[in-house]
């Protein structure tokens, strides 16, 4: 004997529409969690865009900070290059002036060469400088 408490095709029913709004709320919070997701991936490539453009710029300021220093140090070795030349040839003069002036019992000579020689190591100096900053 079978007994029968009622119709057994209601109950499912019920159940089937009592899961459609719980399928509809994980379905609205699976897109609510996408949409959080994708707006955090967009955020952080902005950020991260912003953060190359700053370093960028930082760069090429410092660059061209390091660039007009570099032209700088260049252009005072090159003045002083030209300076040291300018003694040189009135050394070189003086010499020339002091050799054909000199009689036997003076020697002058020997403190110009001297001075020619401290000042040709210092231009020999100077240009090695200017080789290394080029």
């Amino acid at each position: 004997m079978k007994a029968s408490t009622g119709p057994t095709s209601a109950p499912s029913r019920s159940r089937k529409k009592d899961r459609l709004p719980v399928r509809w709320f994980l379905l609205f919070w699976v897109v609510i969690i996408a949409l959080f997701v994708y707006a955090a991936y967009e955020y952080s490539q902005r950020l991260q865009e912003q953060t190359l453009a700053t370093l960028r710029t930082q760069t090429e300021t410092q660059m061209a900070d390091l660039r007009a220093d570099y032209e700088k140090q260049f252009a005072q070795l090159n003045q002083q290059v030209a300076a040291l030349q300018g003694k040189v040839d009135s050394f070189n003069e003086l010499l020339t002036f002091t050799k054909d002036n000199a009689n036997n019992k003076t020697d002058n000579s020997n403190k110009l060469y001297t001075q020619l020689n401290e000042v040709k190591s210092q231009l020999s100096e100077l240009q090695k400088k200017m080789d290394l900053l080029k």
